[in-house]
């Protein structure tokens, strides 16, 4: 199979809200920009159910349908959005080098993408149990009632008992702020002891309505066929004994994986595997990263957003300059030539 062959002033890997913002303002700025599916298409907001939380939609809106509003605005200005999977890439010198294949599994090189300027706007992936009950709504409640973002939707759960899996700080994090809305915080947590900063730990403790379920992992989440959380069956690791906690909602908080292993030996990442940025900016000249790829702090839609606006301008920016310093040494070639010698 020949190779397909693209060449942009500017490329956008990724399609969550980052991704699709960068789209829109490049697009806006005549620059025709292409932005590349990741395995996702959306990013995460395409498990979510109701977004109450981005602005502009004053009665909430469905994640998926709100990606479809971002996708559409996108090509409405010009976006071009192809779905390849980019197995490798060669940042060493301008334009970028970017291989891609058909899907992950495949082993031939379908596709070879020259990019003046580059945005990495792959997201980060919440980790998840592997349990049953926990995959993505139709399959499981993932999305409905089963979550890995408390401010998402912390708020669904007013006066409900909930539970928060995790030990960590962001576990104990995610507790604290659920406490406003539900009516008891149940964390399960594998071992007797958290791995939370001890400021975190004393908070969490001294919270009347968290309460703790050491040495236990969930088995499963419960009831998939009501399409609705109802409990988990829990099993005490150290007895074997399993049990049933009623519950009406389930948060997962046990970290994120940014999806940086394509950039590993490429772009300066800091111990978590996060793009190093200043602003959008990365180590390399003419890459930009936008979103939760570099966002390891808020991680939200709006902030993704913001950043993906933020990497486009200094995209556009990037490339404005490097034209005039190319028409610069151009004028400068030409006066040396036509002077006399």
């Amino acid at each position: 199979m020949a190779e397909t062959q693209i060449e942009r002033k500017v490329v956008i890997l990724g399609s969550g809200p980052a991704g699709l913002t960068a789209a829109i303002y490049a697009g806006r700025a005549q620059l025709e920009p292409l932005v590349i599916d990741g395995p996702q298409p959306g990013g995460q907001l395409t498990i979510t159910t109701d977004v109450e939380n981005y602005p502009g939609f004053k009665g909430g809106i469905m994640g998926p349908i709100l990606m479809d509003e971002f996708r559409e605005q996108a090509e409405r200005f010009g976006t071009e959005i192809i779905n390849t999977w980019i197995s490798s890439v060669d940042l060493s010198a301008r334009p970028f080098t970017l291989y891609g294949k058909a899907s992950e599994d495949a082993n031939e090189i379908t596709t070879v993408i020259k990019a003046e300027t580059l945005i990495v706007a792959t997201g980060a992936s919440a980790k998840w149990l592997g349990v049953p009950g926990e995959e993505p709504v139709p399959v499981g409640l993932g999305g409905n009632g089963v979550s890995a973002c408390a401010t998402c939707d912390g708020f669904f759960f007013r006066d409900k008992p909930i539970v928060v899996v995790g030990g960590g700080d962001t576990a104990m994090e995610e507790a604290l702020f659920l406490t406003r809305f539900a009516s008891k915080v149940t964390v399960v947590h594998r071992r007797d002891k958290l791995r939370a900063s001890k400021v975190m730990q004393e908070k969490a403790f001294a919270n009347p309505k968290i309460e703790f379920l050491w040495n236990s992992e969930i088995e499963e989440i419960l009831d998939v066929d009501k399409g609705e959380v109802s409990g988990m069956v829990v099993k005490n690791i150290v007895t074997g004994e399993t049990s049933t906690l009623d519950v009406d909602g389930v948060f997962v908080a046990i970290g994120h994986t940014p999806n940086t292993e394509l950039f590993r030996n490429h772009l300066a990442l800091n111990p978590n595997g996060y793009i190093v940025t200043k602003g959008t900016h990365t180590s390399v000249d003419g890459v930009f990263a936008a979103g939760d790829v570099q966002d390891y702090t808020y991680r939200q839609a709006i902030t993704a957003a913001g950043s993906g606006c933020m990497a486009a301008i200094d995209a556009e920016r990037y490339l404005e300059n490097m034209e005039f310093d190319e028409h610069e040494a151009a004028a400068h070639e030409h006066v040396q030539a036509s002077s006399p010698r």
